[in-house]
């Protein structure tokens, strides 16, 4: 996989509560592809990951605010999962604001397990094929998604997968996706 993402900048979205392994597996895949991975959070400092949504799981500093970035700033976009990462970044309305307007650049966005929460809530997953961790599903539906049990599907620009067991097909997945380049939204 080196050099697939040479010269490619991705942001990956995330806040207090991220899954540790969803965040550092898909990171160190888009390394090992040569991209420049970009942790931006909602606040400042460093983010508290998490094993199995319960268990403390050391922290991951934070390289920029979303407040302080844009869309225009990247190739790609990572949102990964965790219960309680998702909710805050759908919480916060510069972090909405952000995974809208990206979307609606045509460059590939990639979201794993409870991630895609933020997508329904920048109203972008309505039309589109998806998958995500079960308890998600409902509200996938709901914000007009068709929603499909499969370890990783693409949709267009969107790229997503159920959970940690889905890691490996996932990570392989997003280095295509990346490395294929924006799509036309």
């Amino acid at each position: 996989m080196a050099g697939e993402l040479t010269g490619r900048r991705v942001a990956i979205l995330a806040a207090d509560g991220v899954e540790r392994v969803e965040l550092e597996q898909p990171r160190r895949a888009l390394d090992e592809a040569d991209a420049e991975t970009v942790l931006i959070s909602i606040a400042d400092g460093s983010i508290a990951a998490r094993n199995n949504d319960l268990e403390e799981a050391g922290s991951f500093p934070v390289d920029l605010l979303v407040q302080d970035v844009s869309p225009g700033d990247f190739d790609a976009l990572l949102l990964p999962g965790g219960t309680v990462n998702p909710d805050k970044l759908r919480m916060d309305p510069t972090a909405v604001a952000f995974v809208r307007d990206f979307v609606d650049t045509g460059r590939p966005v990639a979201s794993i397990c409870h991630g895609p929460w933020t997508l329904a809530e920048a109203d972008r997953v309505r039309g589109r094929r998806l998958t995500s961790w079960p308890s998600v599903r409902t509200d996938l539906r709901n914000a007009g998604a068709e929603v499909v049990d499969e370890e990783v599907v693409t949709d267009g620009t969107l790229t997503t997968s159920r959970s940690p067991d889905d890691l490996p097909a996932f990570c392989e997945r997003i280095v295509q996706e990346f490395a294929r380049g924006p799509q036309g939204g």
